[in-house]
């Protein structure tokens, strides 16, 4: 079992904190002691993680709740311990947040959270990408630490609906992999493309994401996707 880390994090402003979550604070902070407790002790987060949770991950994610739309249905691709899928959730509750998990340990932790947070927004589906198969298309879908874009687009793309998008967190590599994925986005016959900095002047550190409308086309990508 991992060692939890004692350190505590200085708690993020009462102002931002109101903002991005208003009276789901509380809904947070406990999501918050479960990444803390049984995310760290079951690997899916490392016990050095703990000490920053709000400021590398929960923040991180949860500025990009400005992109969802009102009411939209959002994927969330290889959900892990449910960033930036579960912290969307709880920001959003009018958005209906599908997260898609293939690891059993990962989807059970997911399920756990949603039933102990009764997060009635959140559908966990234990597959991957090129195994989702929905009625509807998604309007959104997110990724965080998944996979170098020119992998995610190709699993991505496809699930979205016309006029949909990919948005994708990254860091410094963010225009690189977009370099890198061009080609495959011109397969794929991808819309709009930016790459955008979220939060600047309220976070530490901005966070970077890459959006990629997409057309529609419900073709699949290459197996063995997250």
């Amino acid at each position: 079992m991992a060692e939890v880390s004692r350190e505590t994090e200085q708690r993020p402003p009462q102002q931002l904190l109101d903002r991005l979550f208003a009276s789901r604070l509380p809904i947070i902070e406990s999501y918050v002691a479960l990444l803390a407790t049984r995310g760290v002790e079951r690997g899916l987060l490392g016990p050095r993680e703990a000490p920053r949770l709000w400021s590398r991950h929960i923040l991180n994610c949860a500025v990009l709740s400005d992109l969802v739309p009102t009411g939209s249905a959002l994927a969330d691709l290889g959900s892990g311990a449910g960033l930036p899928g579960c912290v969307l959730a709880i920001a959003r509750p009018d958005v209906h947040v599908t997260l898609i998990e293939p690891l059993l340990r990962r989807s059970v932790f997911l399920l756990e959270v949603r039933e102990s947070l009764h997060l009635d927004n959140v559908e966990v589906v234990r597959a991957r990408a090129d195994e989702v198969r929905r009625p509807t298309a998604f309007d959104l879908v997110t990724a965080r630490a998944v996979a170098p874009l020119h992998m995610l687009v190709q699993w991505a793309l496809p699930l979205c609906r016309a006029g949909g998008e990919l948005v994708a967190v990254k860091g410094k590599s963010a225009s690189a992999e977009l370099r890198r994925a061009r080609p495959v986005m011109r397969q794929l016959d991808a819309g709009p493309v930016s790459i955008e900095q979220l939060g600047t002047g309220v976070l530490e550190v901005a966070t970077t994401v890459v959006r990629i409308q997409s057309n529609g086309q419900r073709s699949s990508g290459r197996r063995g996707s997250s």
